[in-house]
């Protein structure tokens, strides 16, 4: 199996995926899954550093969210949608249905991101 991080882009005939073709849910309205392409995903593996552990440190003191750890994920979530998005690119999908993500965490201060889905070709209902 090709890499699918680093293949070259699918062929220009195949519909553009574009976010709003991926969705959480098991379709998408208005449309008819005419092929199932298989699971796509993407992970990362994140962690903070020293100086960021720190500052995290401080603003539990005082309550409230917890800014810094709140951008580390918002970040690792992005990546692997982006890497799940270029995953289904590759295969030539143009939606992706049942998404979903998930986090664990591998050793204090490790945690591993992966966002998967059924990556799909879509066609308009008649």
């Amino acid at each position: 199996m090709a890499d699918p991080y680093n293949s070259p882009a699918i062929p220009a005939a195949t519909p553009h995926l574009t976010d709003a073709m991926v969705t959480t849910a098991m379709e998408l309205p208005g449309m008819r899954v005419t092929r199932s392409l298989g699971l796509v995903r993407g992970i990362t593996v994140r962690s903070r550093s020293v100086v960021g552990n720190f500052i995290g440190g401080l603003q539990t003191l005082f309550g409230g969210n917890i800014t810094i750890y709140t951008e580390l994920c918002e970040q690792a979530r992005n990546e692997t949608y982006r890497d799940m998005v270029q995953h289904a690119r590759m295969l030539g999908a143009n939606a992706i249905i049942a998404v979903r993500y998930d986090a664990t965490e591998l050793m204090t201060g490790l945690t591993e991101v992966l966002c998967y889905g059924t990556a799909v070709v879509v066609e308009p209902q008649r």
